[in-house]
């Protein structure tokens, strides 16, 4: 399919600050190839990692010039040789998730894997339709394939009120843990409550770790999933329950722990990083689907960007005083 059009687009052409995220207007419409639709894109996930690769201090780099975002709901606009005719009317409404590059969303149209397009529910609009990648498949990989959580375990959420701490709340709850959060505003709290935690604590209040304890009598944790190991994760040791495990989901930098901590109650430190999942995303999809079938997954919507804010997005996710919400850019 030949095309003349132009479209936006975010593009980086240097590492750095969120000001190097720059608002072109005259790219041209990609082709979709082989196997690929094109998309005209509704809404986009904003995610922490996006900025890291964007400083420059992520592990794995994109070429430059490149395109930011990941997670994308929209329209299928046109499909490449070898696409299922059927399958691509099925699901013209799209989101996707791209686990191997966080790159090449934030723009107005952009082509995609026939096998990363799936259905988006009649019940979710296209807001959530572009909350659901990224930090769902986190959760589920962080508590269920990463932790093994069971049913009867008790999970801290920490930074449960952002993306991926709503949807392992919502995940947790659904597969019958008993669910504790931590966020940093009354506001969150609220938030981490109405999408599925039992508890919810402020992680700004100073004895907010004694609170923690005294609700599980002081048991411990089976598994803590955590946003920010940097500054929690030695906490974290002291928390958990015998054979208890931290789930690595966010760090921005170094952290001293005393290792002996692991020892006496013989807990674990994961990490969890999405593009490793690639032989086990169909498990995944397929968990996350019935979640949307039956009612449970729902993302929340906190705050929105249009496309040139982008970098006004970039510096907020990263500095904002708390979150409430999966932060997405309209398109």
């Amino acid at each position: 399919m030949a095309t003349s059009k132009l479209m936006r687009a975010i593009r980086v052409s240097e590492f750095g600050a969120p000001s190097v995220l720059k608002l072109c207007t005259d790219l041209p419409v990609p082709n979709p190839g082989q196997k690929q639709v094109l998309i005209r894109v509704h809404a986009c996930g904003v995610n922490p990692v996006e900025t890291y690769i964007r400083s420059g201090s992520y592990a794995r780099k994109p070429s430059l010039p490149y395109t930011p975002g990941s997670d994308i709901s929209g329209v299928v606009e046109a499909v490449g040789d070898g696409v299922c005719l059927l399958r691509v009317l099925h699901v013209c409404f799209a989101w996707i998730a791209i686990f191997s590059v966080f790159t090449d969303r934030i723009r107005e149209f952009t082509v995609a894997s026939e096998d990363t397009v799936h259905k988006l529910p009649d019940s979710l609009d296209y807001k959530q339709g572009a909350a659901i990648g990224v930090p769902y498949f986190t959760a589920y990989r962080a508590l269920v394939q990463k932790a093994h959580a069971k049913a009867g375990e008790t999970v801290l959420i920490h930074g449960a009120s952002g993306g991926v701490g709503i949807a392992a709340c919502q995940i947790a709850r659904a597969f019958g843990l008993k669910v504790l959060g931590t966020a940093g505003t009354s506001e969150g709290m609220q938030l981490v409550l109405s999408n599925g935690a039992h508890l919810a604590f402020n992680h700004r209040e100073k004895d907010y770790l004694d609170k923690i304890k005294n609700a599980t009598s002081g048991q411990g944790m089976n598994v803590i999933i955590e946003m920010l190991s940097n500054v929690n994760l030695s906490n974290d040791l002291q928390l958990l329950d015998f054979g208890g495990r931290v789930i690595i989901v966010g760090s921005r930098g170094p952290i001293e722990i005393y290792p002996r901590d692991t020892m006496m109650k013989e807990t674990s430190i994961i990490g969890v990083a999405l593009y490793n999942t690639s032989n086990e995303t169909t498990e995944c999809a397929a968990a996350l689907f019935a979640g949307m079938e039956t009612g449970w997954l729902k993302p929340v919507i906190g705050p929105e960007y249009t496309l040139d804010k982008a970098s006004q997005a970039h510096e907020d996710i990263i500095n904002s005083p708390g979150a409430s919400g999966k932060m997405i850019l309209i398109i």
